[in-house]
């Protein structure tokens, strides 16, 4: 509003970019090359995204550094030194400040401006874009949300009348917080809190775990980085890089698997689960080509990983507790931990399970389960996100004739690609529900979306400035061929945040698209038929004006 009450006019752009994480930050890059005028709004205060919010203890990523980079540039790739095999969060927020400063992408970034509401304007051909600052306006609007930012707190009776501090890791404090001689409970034992239980574990003076599902978890055998590791990679990166982008199935460079789990004797089964249980990291699932798609091949690397736990931990009925059995290993997201199952052998860690005791409500003092109430200075919920759609629908967006995409996807997500929504035209999502993401290097994913963006806004210009959404019979097409292909696995036998089995009434369907590979090549194969799958219609004419490509 002016001064007299008058509202202001809309500042005006040629894009709007939702978030300045690695997908945002890339966009905006790229939009600029494309000589457009760009904006990115972000929540917070620096760039970073995921990484800018998750500083709990230990946050660290799962995908090798020298992979978790960007590619696009061959001087950043070459002049960047990452100190780790897997960087830590501090690390990587500073590579994201790194590429923010050498690009200089502050300046065409809005900080502490929230997106609230998004309206297309069929009649202008753009987008009216309603933040926490004012009024905008673009005939583009590209979703750089991420697939982990809307943090899920606990649905728990009290949480709001505990008297001391409540964390959560998703949303974690930036100044840090000292743990030293207190009673902290830990609530949620998933990635974020297999990560954080050890280096708090080492501060307090009591940790109480609350778990309700056991991870299975293997070591990152993390290490710093040497001369070597960094000439071995330099000298071969434009070959790895092109690989994960076009042929790995998760983006990511593993050791090739040795064969099937069910066909190899028990000698080299074992041989091949201790090394690959060594050398640490995310690389382990890839030993074997059946593991994903037969249920007794996933047994039995299940059980080796079972038997480790008990190995590890001291107390057989912890051990136990610590053994997921009701869902196949690897269809959850692997964790990758330092020291997690041996933190249980320390005298100042307990577990509790709640399936035995579950919790009835947090109290002022504490946690009250069935089995009586124990009292905490400090709670911590590693709870998780309301992942891949709820970063998307806490802004009210509103496509043609005034559709919320909250009642489009109100049945499940649903989209072409992970790309382009029918009936919300000139609006993209990066790593969208339908798309490879969460289950590949999110980095490789990101680069390849940022650039079908690219391309689409190309092919868009050369219609004359036709408005682009994707075709409803594609949408619908792509939403059943997600979901046939992951019925082809093991991947929808486990309760997971894959299948928002971890928010109360989110429908259960499985969002991201299995392999990167298959990804490319099917779109790939839409591009070369002059981008089938988009509907491009004339500009100001508005759905009535459809004309299918």
């Amino acid at each position: 509003m002016t001064q007299n009450g008058a509202s202001a006019a809309p500042e005006s752009f040629d894009a709007i970019v939702v978030g300045a994480g690695f997908g945002g930050m890339h966009m905006l890059h790229s939009l600029r090359g494309m000589g457009l005028r760009a904006v990115a709004f972000e929540t917070g205060t620096g760039v970073g995204g995921t990484w800018f919010w998750n500083r709990y203890p230990g946050a660290r990523c799962d995908v090798e550094s020298m992979q978790y980079s960007y590619s696009w540039d061959a001087d950043l790739q070459r002049d960047w030194r990452w100190t780790e095999r897997y960087a830590s969060q501090p690390e990587i927020l500073k590579y994201a400040n790194h590429v923010a400063d050498r690009f200089d992408l502050r300046r065409d970034i809005r900080f502490e401006t929230r997106v609230e509401a998004a309206t297309w304007d069929a009649a202008r051909s753009l987008w009216r874009v309603r933040t926490s600052a004012g009024e905008a306006e673009a005939t583009w609007l590209i979703l750089a949300t991420g697939c982990l930012s809307a943090a899920k707190k606990p649905e728990i009776p009290g949480l709001d009348d505990f008297q001391g501090p409540v964390y959560h890791t998703g949303d974690w404090p930036h100044e840090g917080v000292d743990f030293a001689g207190k009673r902290v409970a830990v609530i949620g034992t998933g990635s974020s809190g297999i990560q954080a239980i050890p280096e708090i574990a080492r501060q307090a003076a009591s940790l109480t775990v609350y778990q309700r599902t056991p991870n299975y978890s293997v070591p990152a055998s993390n290490r710093p980085l040497e001369d070597a590791d960094f000439a071995e990679w330099q000298a071969e990166y434009p070959e790895r890089r092109r690989f994960a982008r076009e042929e790995a199935p998760g983006g990511i460079l593993y050791e090739p698997p040795i064969g099937e789990a069910l066909t190899v004797d028990e000698a080299a089964f074992k041989k091949e689960m201790d090394r690959r249980w060594i050398v640490g990291g995310p690389n382990f699932r890839a030993a074997f080509t059946d593991v994903m798609v037969d249920a007794d091949a996933n047994t039995r690397v299940a059980d080796y990983v079972r038997d480790r736990v008990r190995a590890i931990v001291d107390d057989p009925q912890t051990a136990e507790d610590l053994c997921p059995t009701d869902y196949p290993i690897f269809t959850k997201r692997i964790c990758v931990d330092t020291g997690y199952f041996q933190t249980f052998n320390r005298p100042n860690v307990s577990l509790v399970n709640l399936r035995r005791t579950p919790i009835e409500a947090i109290t002022p003092r504490g946690i009250r389960t069935t089995a009586g109430e124990q009292a905490f200075d400090a709670i911590v919920c590693a709870t998780g996100f309301d992942a891949m759609t709820g970063a998307i629908l806490a802004i009210d967006i509103r496509g043609e004739q005034g559709a919320r995409i909250a009642d489009k996807w109100a049945e499940g997500p649903r989209a072409y690609l992970g790309l382009a929504l029918a009936g919300f035209p000139n609006m993209f999502t990066i790593t969208g529900p339908g798309s490879p993401s969460v289950l590949s290097n999110m980095i490789v994913s990101i680069e390849y979306h940022v650039e079908l963006i690219g391309r689409l806004i190309e092919a868009s210009k050369a219609r004359q400035g036709a408005v682009v959404a994707a075709d409803r019979a594609a949408e619908d097409a792509w939403v059943t061929h997600v979901g046939e292909v992951a019925a082809q696995t093991l991947y929808p036998r486990a309760a997971s945040w894959y299948m928002g089995a971890n928010v109360p009434g989110k429908p259960r369907v499985f969002m991201p698209y299995l392999g990167v590979d298959a990804y490319r090549k099917r779109v790939e194969a839409a591009a070369a038929e002059d981008w089938r799958g988009f509907d491009f219609q004339p500009a100001g004419q508005g759905a009535e004006a459809t004309a299918s490509v």
